[in-house]
């Protein structure tokens, strides 16, 4: 079988794999593809990194994601894609395509929500991929739709995620190869996410207001406010219908930047301390 044969054999795996996925707008590779300017260069790096991972055995997607696709990239910006397959997927088969880098095992990454994926350089471009398992997204999007969803630890993301990133990834990423469904907010998940992360910030104010500024422990209290403030910032952008999907613009977002300025102010006495909790708490309250 061509290339070409291969290609267009996996755009109509992917039309029918697709099918089981229930969503009023469907989002296309084409229609994707006209909605988001990339330079030739790179659409033409995209193009020939997404034909290697749409070949691969059971993948039927291939997205493109990140700040790429949102069109908020900087030239030094990674390129973060995903490979969403059905059935067994099996890295070895990503490994042998012969890109530099490192590729993981499934749920090496610490399974749940970041199963596993890759971290390679291509044409000398830093590129992320990251394995999604449909069968898992359409139980998260069933899930959010319902307005249930869990919350997991992850590295390098102070708040932990919520299971219904997978979603937020469906909404809001490029679709290069296949087909995937484009779901909006759905309004159950707006009606109980934000009591949720609103219910862990509070938990965590109290717990640092009862073990930490008692001993005049800044670091810890510090800790403990950045990550209330990104659990607000997720209720806040919850109650919003605002998809989120990282961390690193989430407090600008939420317009709780001012958290800065009270970790800033931060000392040992521990009054000083607990005056920075209430004034967290207030602003925390207030955000919207």
């Amino acid at each position: 079988m061509t290339d070409d044969q291969t290609r267009d054999a996996r755009a109509h795996d992917a039309q029918s794999h697709g099918s089981r996925v229930h969503d009023l707008d469907r989002a296309s590779a084409s229609s994707d593809a006209q909605a988001h300017a990339h330079s030739p260069d790179d659409a033409a790096f995209l193009d020939r990194v997404a034909d290697r991972l749409a070949a691969l055995p059971t993948v039927r997607a291939v997205t493109l994601g990140g700040s790429r696709a949102q069109g908020t990239a900087t030239s030094d910006s990674d390129w973060d894609m995903a490979v969403y397959y059905r059935g067994a997927f099996d890295p070895a088969d990503l490994r042998a395509i012969g890109w530099a880098g490192e590729v993981s095992e499934l749920g090496a990454w610490g399974g749940g929500v970041f199963n596993g994926g890759a971290w390679l350089t291509i044409d000398g471009r830093h590129v992320d991929i990251h394995y999604r398992d449909l069968d898992v997204v359409e139980h998260e999007l069933a899930e959010a739709r319902q307005g249930r969803f869990r919350w997991e630890p992850l590295m390098f993301h102070l708040a932990g995620i919520p299971s219904y990133l997978l979603v937020a990834e469906l909404a809001l990423n490029q679709v290069l190869r296949g087909s995937l469904p484009r779901p909006a907010y759905p309004r159950a998940l707006r009606g109980t996410a934000p009591a949720e992360w609103r219910g862990k910030a509070g938990l965590t104010l109290a717990y640092a207001k009862g073990a930490y500024v008692p001993r005049g422990q800044v670091t810890e209290l510090a800790g403990a406010l950045a990550t209330a403030a990104l659990q607000t910032a997720h209720a806040v952008l919850a109650a919003r219908g605002e998809w989120v999907t990282n961390e690193k613009r989430l407090l600008e977002r939420a317009g709780l930047r001012g958290v800065d300025a009270i970790t800033a102010a931060l000392g040992p006495d521990p009054r000083d301390l607990e005056r920075a909790v209430t004034e967290a708490e207030k602003l925390f309250a207030a955000a919207e």
